[in-house]
């Protein structure tokens, strides 16, 4: 992905594909590295529950054009917040670069076709540990029926490239998607500041005790970014096209990647499922450059009823003079603009701030 510099942006254009914002977290400012170790975070116990704060609502947004070229150099005047329609007040903003806190969330499990799936997202995680600058913080977590934490925050990123060497033989066939993931969100609430999680997996759940909606609901009370990289699509077809899948099976995938895309999409993160190995270079340099290169922004919501329910929000790039943002290549031609942002987010409940 090459980032595009300010001096191509120029005129008016509607913004296109628009996927905004949520997360309560009353802080926009870089993060300062993990307060606390993933393995000393407490595990849920029943129904995660993740705690939000008002009255400052934190968007990450990442600009780009439909070709993956990422747009840098905006200002705050470049961007209007909505809130179920309603225009917001921009308190806080920050084009910022500071180092990045993620963990690589790895699928390790004996179901199906392990040896192939696996495989291709240690190889994805290794690659993306390469692409990390010094100061970036970063853990590996693996899951089949549980989560486990193979390395703690570190900025050691050969700590992260040893742990990946030593996953061998996963010891489950279940791949408990959802009960992982929520439970690294859980883990993450401590860690200050921009957070993400690097999601390697099918995308299929076979034992959580969390369901999709309940995942889903708890994601969008979060404050984490997640990025998805599927690992079936190649084998998957190959198993198609030699008549073993069968039309539930293939359902069931498709099923799966939608999962991985639902995940990132309400989160503000990015989604990629790749058909062979020699893509994930590529992915992980994306994947770097969109994290590199998000706008932190943040208001104070307009509507300080407290009722717990969904707020829908909505990015939109302008021109200085309000008007759409265009974007032009080199060649002079106009481009779709592309902005990841989380969709929404589930105000707290209790007495009204007003």
């Amino acid at each position: 992905m090459k980032p595009i510099a300010w001096g191509f942006l120029v005129g008016l254009l509607g913004t296109g594909l628009l996927l905004p914002l949520g997360g309560l977290r009353a802080t926009a400012q870089p993060p300062q590295g993990p307060a606390k170790p993933l393995g000393q975070q407490e595990p849920p116990q029943g129904q995660v529950s993740i705690s939000v704060e008002v009255p400052v609502v934190p968007v990450e947004v990442i600009a780009s054009t439909q070709h993956g070229d990422i747009l840098t150099g905006l200002k705050k005047e470049n961007f209007r917040i909505y809130e179920d329609g309603v225009p917001q007040t921009i308190s806080n903003f920050s084009p910022t670069d500071a180092p990045i806190t993620m963990v690589i969330l790895l699928e390790f499990s004996r179901r199906g076709y392990y040896y192939y799936f696996g495989e291709l997202g240690k190889v994805g995680a290794y690659d993306f540990v390469g692409h990390l600058n010094q100061k970036d913080w970063v853990a590996l977590v693996t899951f089949d029926m549980k989560s486990r934490v193979e390395a703690d925050f570190t900025q050691n990123k050969e700590e992260i490239k040893d742990a990946v060497n030593h996953l061998y033989f996963p010891g489950f066939s279940e791949s408990n998607l959802f009960d992982a993931l929520l439970d690294t969100v859980e883990r993450l609430k401590e860690v200050k500041g921009k957070k993400s999680i690097l999601l390697y997996a099918t995308g299929v759940d076979t034992f959580s005790k969390h369901t999709l909606d309940q995942t889903l609901k708890l994601l969008r009370q979060s404050d984490v970014t997640i990025f998805s990289v599927g690992v079936a699509e190649d084998q998957v077809e190959r198993m198609d096209a030699s008549g073993q899948l069968g039309s539930i099976g293939r359902l069931g995938f498709y099923q799966a990647q939608n999962q991985l895309r639902t995940f990132a999409e309400i989160t503000g993160g990015r989604a990629w499922i790749p058909r062979f190995l020699g893509e994930m270079p590529g992915i992980a340099q994306d994947i770097v450059a969109s994290l590199r290169n998000q706008y932190s922004l943040a208001y104070i919501p307009a509507n300080r009823v407290r009722d717990g329910k969904f707020r829908k929000i909505k990015v939109e790039l302008v021109a200085p003079d309000g008007s759409p943002l265009t974007v032009l290549d080199q060649k002079k031609k106009k481009q779709k603009i592309v902005l990841y942002a989380r969709q929404g987010y589930i105000a707290p409940k209790g007495n009204d701030l007003n």
